[in-house]
């Protein structure tokens, strides 16, 4: 998801620029809970694998503008499965600032929003997880309806984002409700497909316990 330029101009840039700082503040929380459990080292590779997996996501898998954005196939919930909450909040910012400084710079402006719309709903999926999986169940385990849970609280939030910068934005005129409309039945199509991803990924960690040893990955994929 890419907030359109020129869905929000002028001053207005400047409320991108509190949400992103807080949004990177809850992203700070979370990285340091990973260092303190894991170290800074893990914390670093982690980052590390999550910048190129989102980095690879928003360039290589389909996307297409509907509306005010693009829907993308962002994994966020992926991601912070297998490697955290922190390590993949950084990764996702990032992979996005990349993206903007190397291929898309028109998208630049945009960072706060985008930023802010990829991070908070991921601090939410973390506070999710926690009361939704048991302590003792490792992420390997999960059920199809705990996967669609969290893919849906991150796809959910997305389109949330989305629709509070373009009203915040644009008003709300008939033709931005039905742009912002286009856009949030087009993402259903990432909220039924996201579970089906993490499945599969954590299928394949599942047959690869023995990677548990490991500190690129999540102490709580296996454990």
């Amino acid at each position: 998801m890419h907030i359109e330029p020129g869905v929000v101009t002028g001053a207005k840039l400047g409320l991108s620029v509190v949400t992103a700082l807080g949004g990177l503040g809850l992203t700070a929380k979370m990285a340091w809970q990973t260092a303190k459990e894991s170290g800074a080292a893990a914390l670093a590779g982690r980052s590390a694998a999550t910048t190129a997996l989102a980095f690879s996501f928003f360039q290589i898998l389909p996307h297409f503008p509907v509306g005010v954005s693009e829907v993308h196939f962002i994994l966020g919930s992926t991601l912070f499965l297998m490697f955290g909450g922190g390590a993949a909040s950084i990764g996702l910012a990032m992979a996005l600032l990349l993206q903007g400084m190397f291929f898309a710079q028109f998208d630049l402006p945009q960072y706060g929003m985008n930023v802010t719309t990829l991070l908070v709903p991921l601090w939410a999926v973390s506070a999710l997880a926690k009361r939704i999986i048991a302590p003792d169940t490792a992420y390997v385990d999960l059920t199809y309806g705990q996967a669609l849970k969290l893919s849906t609280a991150y796809q959910g939030g997305v389109v949330a984002w989305v629709a509070f910068w373009a009203f915040y934005g644009q008003g709300f005129g008939a033709a931005n409700i039905a742009n912002v409309a286009s856009f949030g039945v087009a993402y259903m199509s990432v909220i039924l497909l996201e579970p089906l991803a993490d499945l599969a990924v954590l299928g394949a960690a599942k047959s690869a316990r023995g990677a548990a040893s490991t500190p690129l990955f999540n102490k709580r994929l296996f454990a």
